[in-house]
């Protein structure tokens, strides 16, 4: 596979290559090599000053810096995935993780937020000619290659046979297009557009992937 670009801002891409979040990272998990990582409560508090004076493992105060202030950890996810790639902040990096969001600014110290309800957020960069390595998804860095262009998603449990999700979507700015699923079980997505289609085998447990980059469109 060859691989895309993947990082919208100079900066971001400094600030990933120090912290080991480059991109869609593709391997690692919470306290990954670098600074140590705290957990913080899932709700922004008061706004702060600006980013320029947040503390390094304040989460709230990150979170309050990039506008997203009293957001839970779930609206956060969502509201950083549609955010156009020439809007991205420069200086953030977000990691979804099976059940936390993994922040850090400036290359301080990195802060994880629980994602509540027991869900797990997957994020899939469907593909025709070319793709990326993607372990857990990065929400200001990764890029894919079908941006703002209509699919349609379907995700079934294999145990059960439930239809999760079955809807037409149009794929972010990113290229990605994601489905809030629960956590620990296997499910079977199936993404189609224009045509082509693919369908992957995925999991949700503790270790597993946020990111799927490897569902080819044929």
């Amino acid at each position: 596979m060859t691989s895309v670009a993947r990082h919208a801002k100079p900066a971001a891409l400094a600030l990933a290559a120090a912290l080991a979040l480059a991109g869609c990272s593709s391997s690692g998990s919470a306290g990954e090599a670098g600074s140590p990582t705290t957990t913080a409560p899932t709700t922004a508090g008061p706004a702060s000053p600006g980013a320029g004076s947040v503390a390094a493992g304040d989460a709230q105060a990150i979170l309050a810096a990039h506008g997203l202030a009293g957001l839970d950890t779930r609206a956060v996810i969502e509201k950083l995935d549609e955010t156009r790639v020439d809007d991205r902040p420069g200086d953030l990096i977000a990691s979804v993780r099976p059940a936390s969001l993994l922040l850090a600014q400036g290359g301080g110290e990195k802060v994880e937020v629980p994602i509540e309800g027991g869900q797990f957020y997957l994020s899939i960069a469907p593909y025709v000619n070319r793709t990326h390595e993607c372990h857990f998804h990065s929400l200001t860095t990764c890029l894919g290659e079908l941006r703002g262009e209509p699919v349609h998603l379907k995700v079934t449990r294999a145990d059960t046979g439930e239809v999760l999700v079955d809807q037409d979507k149009t794929t972010f700015d990113n290229g990605f297009v994601a489905a809030w699923v629960p956590r620990d079980i296997t499910a079977d997505v199936t993404i189609t557009h224009a045509g082509k289609t693919n369908t992957t085998r995925v999991t949700t447990g503790p270790q597993d992937a946020t990111c799927l980059t490897t569902m080819q469109l044929t």
